[in-house]
């Protein structure tokens, strides 16, 4: 997979050099680091791409799911200080792995891939360039921990091949045209505030509407999604370079787009000013902004998936806010056109 709008810019140390300078754990860390992962990512408090590793991002969602449960102070996370997990029951945490077979479904998403947007501009989809590319994103898992769990094994996979895979509930790429803008609001709100969302009263007639609200932190690389200002929701996210910044201030949602295409202009992701030198590109999960594009009220400018869920944190957008298409999917299901959106 490529990066969000085209061209990567990477930073001074890149994923590979940070994975050779940290040492491989146990495999016991490796499945209570998983185990941790999947509990966080279930509580909609993404650690990035699943890794069986105690990253950055792991310590981020942590620190943020336990301030909103008051289990903690609001201080940030010590980066060298091992992970705490005493105050969490993870017990509903098994099993960690689970066997999965290969689908035909998984196969009919793969396909040729072209080298260049203006090629990438003359296909009807972007399809995942692999078998592994997919499974991968359906398990919410980096590329490379999937080929750790499965050693031995050629990526050349047919319908039917097992494979060792995290607990977690898949990425489905087919559902997504089915996804229902601000479904799952209603249901994070009422739990957050007390509410039964199974009972007939809504957290609206209980204790007036509530006030759903996204924050974007540019120095800590993280999306909160906000309740009457406590965190219910939370995800790594990459955020624009200098050259091409995010724009700082307060915004709103304007539109969300399922499987949507790409204006790819080169102009508009250096300058941020749009040229007749442009070409569509077409939808699928190895679109520039993968497969939900939330528009914000600034030209342009939005919340989006990616083709390369490895790049979340590591490397610099041209000006959007990138999200793993497995989250990006989850806010679209807890935002809605309207929903203030503050980048700060």
């Amino acid at each position: 997979m490529k990066s969000c709008s085209g061209i990567l810019i990477l930073l001074a140390v890149t994923a590979t050099s940070l994975m050779a300078a940290t040492p491989k754990p146990k495999p016991q860390e490796v499945e209570q680091n998983t185990k941790l992962q999947i509990f966080l990512d279930h509580a909609d408090f993404g650690p990035g791409k699943i890794d069986g590793r105690q990253g950055e991002f792991t310590k981020k969602a942590l620190a943020l799911y336990k301030q909103a449960k008051g289990l903690t102070d609001a201080a940030a996370p010590d980066p060298k200080a091992p992970i705490d997990v005493s105050q969490l029951d993870l017990s509903g945490i098994e099993p960690v792995f689970i066997e999965y077979s290969v689908t035909a479904e998984d196969l009919a998403n793969v396909g040729e891939l072209p080298a260049t947007p203006v090629a990438e501009s003359k296909v009807k989809r972007l399809p995942y360039a692999t078998a592994a590319e997919a499974v991968a994103e359906r398990f919410h898992c980096a590329l490379s921990f999937l080929k750790e769990l499965n050693p031995g094994k050629s990526q050349k996979w047919k319908a039917g091949d097992k494979l060792r895979v995290p607990h977690v509930k898949p990425f489905e790429l087919n559902a997504v045209k089915e996804v229902q803008v601000g479904s799952a609001a209603a249901t994070v709100v009422a739990n957050e505030l007390g509410e039964d969302p199974k009972t007939d009263k809504s957290p609206s007639e209980a204790k007036g509407p509530p006030e759903l609200s996204v924050h974007v932190s540019v120095k800590d690389e993280m999306l909160e999604v906000r309740a009457n200002d406590k965190v219910v929701a939370a995800f790594p996210v990459t955020v624009g370079s200098q050259q091409t910044a995010s724009p700082m201030g307060n915004w709103k949602v304007q539109a969300i787009a399922k499987m949507p295409n790409f204006r790819y202009d080169p102009k508009m992701l250096k300058e941020g000013e749009r040229s007749s030198n442009f070409h569509i590109l077409p939808p699928g999960p190895n679109n520039p902004v993968g497969v939900i594009w939330i528009a914000l009220n600034k030209k342009g400018i939005g919340l989006h998936g990616t083709n390369d869920p490895d790049s979340i944190g590591r490397n610099a957008s041209h000006g959007c806010i990138r999200l793993a298409n497995w989250d990006i999917v989850k806010l679209a299901e807890l935002v809605k056109p309207g929903v203030p959106v503050t980048v700060e």
